[in-house]
């Protein structure tokens, strides 16, 4: 026998509230039961063969982070209820462009090409 749905846990999506108002037009109009009823129904219309992403120039991006960092990332992104991602996003946005700092290695005076005679 299948498993039923509602013992699966569930999955978390960040939709526009464009997007919450019609799941819940359609739950009224259709007399479903739940969110979770509506999304099944528009998943078994939906023509996945057919589909193509629209380019929406993104691009994924691998960085390395410490372990400290990464837990604040979480804390937050669970304390503000909003991906990683979306505090990533912002704060990429947010950073302000400011010059490199000079190391001592651009600070000193380049070697004569010169050579000595004599």
């Amino acid at each position: 026998m299948a498993k039923n749905s509602s013992s699966s846990p569930p999955l978390t999506f960040d939709l526009p509230l464009s997007l919450i108002a019609k799941i819940e037009s359609c739950r009224r109009v259709m007399s479903l039961r739940s969110t979770s009823a509506v999304v099944r129904e528009a998943l078994a219309d939906f023509d996945f063969n057919g589909f193509s992403a629209p380019d929406k120039g993104h691009r994924q991006i691998s960085v390395r982070l410490p372990a400290v960092v990464k837990d604040k990332l979480t804390k937050y992104s669970r304390r503000k209820k909003v991906s990683v991602g979306e505090l990533l996003r912002v704060a990429i946005h947010q950073l302000q462009i400011k010059p490199a700092k000079k190391s001592a290695a651009r600070t000193k005076p380049a070697k004569s090409s010169k050579k000595r005679t004599g």
